[in-house]
């Protein structure tokens, strides 16, 4: 079985997830190492990309994570959410031990999978997160490497959206009324 990261009640409209509330997972400053373990998350096999967009269930706000953000990721050995990351930079939430060991074993590079050796892992694993119903992963690859893909920081997406922002002119967004008759 994978080991399962960031599946918490605040993410799905089910309580009971694997991972508990979010709310107890938030810490004040995260991991020496923070920054190696996101971009290890940010470079995770994608499973399942989901077509939706979500915000931060903390603060509401969207965030680098947000198309997509259901998405499942893993390395072989865990499955995370694809907006994680964004849960571990942002709010520090904690993190397994045993996932912090694993991660930096690999010295924060991702590995490649085997895929008839994942794949009774990820079948048995589905049904934990919800996906039960889910069209059975298969790959036609025999082994998966990491690929090197462009994400964007929590820096660039702020700046972005900051920039965003400041030239919105002021006034409703809201559909332009119609002009009276006279």
């Amino acid at each position: 079985m994978l080991g399962l990261l960031g599946f918490y009640d605040e993410l799905d409209n089910r309580p009971g997830r694997p991972n508990g509330s979010i709310h107890d997972a938030v810490r004040p400053v995260g991991e020496p190492d923070e920054a190696h373990l996101v971009a290890y998350l940010d470079a995770g096999h994608y499973l399942v990309d989901v077509m939706e967009a979500g915000r931060d269930v903390i603060t509401g706000a969207a965030h680098r994570h947000s198309p997509g953000c259901s998405s499942l990721v893993t390395d072989g050995s865990w499955l995370w959410r694809q907006d994680f990351p964004h849960y571990v930079e942002t709010h520090h939430v904690s993190l397994a031990e045993a996932f912090i060991e694993h991660v930096r074993s690999l010295n924060y590079q991702m590995p490649g999978i085997t895929v008839a050796q994942f794949a009774p892992h990820y079948d048995e694993t589905m049904p934990l997160v919800g996906w039960a119903s889910a069209v059975p992963w298969r790959s036609t690859a025999t082994t998966l490497v990491p690929e090197p893909r462009e994400t964007t920081s929590k820096a660039q997406f702020d700046a972005a959206m900051l920039a965003r922002d400041r030239n919105r002119p002021n006034g409703s967004w809201g559909r332009p009324r119609k002009p009276r008759k006279t």
